[in-house]
C-alpha cells in the first residue's frame, strides 16, 4: 500500500502531547497509508522533541522559520489523494476504516466536502441539524450539510483537527483565499524588507491578513474556514461521518490569542508536561480508548499519563 494521505501536523512546546497524537494516529491508521509532515515551531524543549522525532523517523520534520512560507512548501510538495491536518493535542481513540472512507469519496464525489473523524451522532444536538444516512459496503454513514449547519461542529467545514479532505480541494481553498498577484506576493512576503519596514508603523497581523498570509495554525484554520463560508456556492455541501474517532484533549495553552476553555492548571502546563516526558511518562492512549470522549473537544478528565518501562 502506498501513501494515500498526507498528514500535516502543527506543534509548539508540547512534545508529550505530540507523542500522544503520533502514537494514537499510528495505532488507528496503517503506517504505510500515511506520510506525516510535522511543522515544528522551535521555542522550548528541543531536547524532548529530538527524542520524540527519533522515535518516528518516517515523519518529515520542518522547523518553522516563517509559518505561511513553510506551510506552502509542504502543501506544494504533496501529491497524495487526501490531506489530513493535525494539532498536537488531538488524540485518536477509535479505529478508522480507510477503505470505507475512500469509497465514500468515490461514490459521492460531487457533494462531499470532507470525511470528519471528529463528528459523531452523539456530538450533534438532537433536532438542530438534518442528518441523512447512506449505506456503503453494508455500513451506515451519515452526512450533514455544513452550509446550513446549526452547531459549532456542523457549520465549520475547514478545520485542522481530524477531517480527511481531497488534496485538490484543500489546494483550491487555500490558494483562493490568498492574494495570488505575483508582484504582491514577492513584495509582501512575510520577512521581506518591505514587510519589516511596514511592521514598525502598522500591525503585522493586519498586513498579513489583508494579503492572505496566515501566520499560525489558528489563522490558517479560521481564515480559510471563513473563505469557505463566504464562497459556499463554489464548494461541495456535505460533511460525511460515521463515528467520533478523535478529540482535542485541551489541558494547556501555547498560543495566547486563543482561549482554552477547559483547563490550565499548574500540573498540566507545558513546562510540567515536558518534565514528565523527560521522566518517561506518556499519554495513556489505552485509558482514552476505554473512556472515549463524547465531544470534539474535552478537558483534563480525559487526560492521564502512564510511565513507560
Amino acid at each position: 500500500m502506498i501513501n494515500k494521505i498526507s498528514n500535516i501536523v502543527f506543534t509548539k512546546n508540547r512534545p508529550l502531547q505530540l507523542g500522544g497524537y503520533l502514537e494514537s494516529l499510528h495505532r488507528h491508521f496503517p503506517a504505510e497509508l500515511v506520510q506525516s509532515y510535522v511543522l515544528y515551531k522551535q521555542e522550548l524543549f528541543n531536547q524532548e522533541y529530538g527524542q520524540l522525532f527519533a522515535k518516528y523517523p518516517d515523519c518529515i520534520v520542518i522547523k518553522e522559520s516563517d509559518f505561511s512560507s513553510d506551510f506552502f512548501k509542504i502543501l506544494n510538495r504533496i501529491n497524495t489523494k487526501y490531506i489530513l491536518f493535525g494539532i498536537d493535542d488531538v488524540v485518536y481513540f477509535d479505529s478508522v476504516d480507510f477503505e470505507l472512507i475512500d469509497n465514500v469519496f468515490e461514490n459521492f464525489a460531487e457533494e462531499i466536502f470532507g470525511f470528519s473523524l471528529r463528528i459523531g451522532l452523539n456530538t450533534i444536538e438532537d433536532g438542530k441539524d438534518e442528518i441523512d444516512n447512506v449505506t456503503i459496503r453494508n455500513q451506515t454513514i451519515h452526512k450533514v450539510n455544513w452550509k446550513t449547519g446549526q452547531t459549532q461542529n456542523t457549520r465549520y467545514p475547514f478545520e485542522l483537527c481530524a477531517t480527511i479532505y481531497r488534496t485538490d480541494l484543500v489546494k483550491k481553498i487555500i490558494n483562493s483565499s490568498r492574494n495570488n498577484n505575483l508582484a504582491i506576493n514577492k513584495l509582501f512576503l512575510p520577512g521581506s524588507v518591505l514587510m519589516r519596514a511596514l511592521s514598525k508603523a502598522v500591525s503585522m497581523r493586519s498586513i498579513l491578513k489583508s494579503f492572505g498570509y496566515f501566520f499560525n495554525p489558528n489563522t490558517l484554520e479560521s481564515w480559510n474556514c471563513r473563505w469557505c463560508q463566504n464562497h459556499s456556492l463554489q464548494l461541495p455541501g456535505f460533511l460525511y461521518f460515521q463515528k467520533l474517532c478523535a478529540s482535542a484533549v485541551q489541558v494547556n495553552m501555547v498560543n495566547t490569542s486563543t482561549k482554552n476553555e477547559f483547563d490550565n492548571s499548574a500540573e498540566l502546563t507545558v513546562e510540567a508536561l515536558a518534565e514528565k516526558y523527560k521522566q518517561g511518562y506518556r499519554l495513556d492512549i489505552n485509558a482514552l480508548e476505554k473512556n472515549k470522549p463524547t465531544g470534539s473537544h474535552c478537558g483534563h478528565d480525559y487526560f492521564s499519563l502512564v510511565k513507560i518501562q
